[in-house]
């Protein structure tokens, strides 16, 4: 019988089994991406303003009339229009509708970015796939779906917003219909009295494609520039790498966005019909406004207002999402988010 210190040493080892496991990703707050996305975009509206008047401003210039050769438009670019309304309406009219956008960022960028990585996170739970890996179809559906949620919510904000951004106190300034309104909560109260819920929501439809095709566009684009210049071009994930991926998702938002987005300012701001005073005199829905101002000032009247529009959105976009990315951090640090 052999001794036990005498045995082979080269036996396999037993070795307990020790289960492997991967870390889950916590589902992120819709609450607190609310908050983190409405204080963003609230800070990020403050700067941007100006251009939303100016490019709501050409928008609305010329509607549905084609321009007589040799004439002259009040707004001829960006800085024309930033100067002229500057000299003729001060700051007040280039920050016109400001306390109504306010509002609006709040309801609807707090829903939209709010709602992304929520739903994002519930799709890949649904389909049972790793949300730490980046999936752009998942990305366009949850931007898209958030998008539209979020037009749907804020929409008698946009209306009210469009309309005291195109009104003008200096007479020969003017474009489009002009609405008076003292304040956003008299705007509110009018058209409620006059309209009714619906004339509230007059233009939801073209709003919801509006944002929901920007969106879809937007936030995906946002998360693979970011990645790609974390990992391809070795930026830190910093406010510098915030920046230029806000900066160029922007671009691409505003080719996708501002056929939509002259559409819904038309809608908005049509005239109501003079006999009933209620909905409006030019446009049954968003496709009767595209058409009616493709045939009388042709395709390019889509892109009116384009480079307004980016000054608008480029610098809105960078400083959301870099906001937004503080906001969210000091939230993590709190254990919050």
């Amino acid at each position: 019988m052999s001794s036990p210190s005498l045995q082979r040493s080269d036996a396999p080892l037993a070795v307990s089994a020790v289960p492997v496991t991967t870390p889950t990703i916590r589902k992120p707050s819709a609450l607190y991406g609310f908050m983190a996305g409405g204080i963003a975009a609230c800070g990020a509206v403050t700067i941007t303003n100006p251009a939303e008047v100016i490019k709501t401003r050409l928008q609305l210039q010329g509607e549905l009339m084609r321009q007589a050769p040799g004439t002259t438009r009040i707004y001829t670019s960006f800085p024309q229009a930033f100067v002229h309304i500057a000299k003729y309406e001060g700051i007040r009219g280039l920050q016109r509708g400001l306390g109504c956008a306010y509002m609006y960022q709040i309801l609807m960028n707090g829903t939209r970015l709010g709602l992304y990585d929520p739903i994002k996170h519930s799709i890949h739970s649904l389909f049972q796939t790793d949300p730490a890996k980046n999936n752009n179809l998942v990305n366009i559906v949850a931007g898209g779906t958030g998008g539209v949620l979020s037009a749907a919510l804020a929409s008698p904000l946009f209306l009210v917003k469009t309309r005291l951004q195109s009104y003008s106190s200096h007479e020969a300034s003017r474009v489009g219909f002009q609405h008076y309104y003292r304040h956003t909560f008299d705007a509110l109260r009018h058209i409620y009295k006059h309209e009714g819920l619906r004339g509230l929501y007059r233009g939801v439809d073209a709003s919801m494609m509006r944002t929901g095709a920007g969106s879809s566009v937007q936030l995906p684009l946002y998360d693979v520039v970011k990645q790609n210049l974390i990992k391809v071009g070795g930026l830190e994930n910093g406010a510098l790498c915030h920046g230029l991926s806000s900066l160029i998702s922007g671009f691409f938002l505003c080719i996708v966005m501002n056929p939509f987005d002259i559409i819904s300012t038309r809608m908005y701001n049509q005239a109501p019909d003079p006999v009933t005073g209620r909905g409006g005199i030019l446009y049954k829905s968003p496709l009767d406004c595209a058409v009616k101002t493709i045939r009388a000032e042709g395709v390019q009247a889509l892109y009116k207002g384009f480079t307004a529009h980016y000054f608008r959105i480029g610098p809105h976009t960078i400083f959301t999402f870099v906001f937004m990315e503080q906001v969210k951090a000091l939230f993590e640090r709190l254990d919050l988010y």
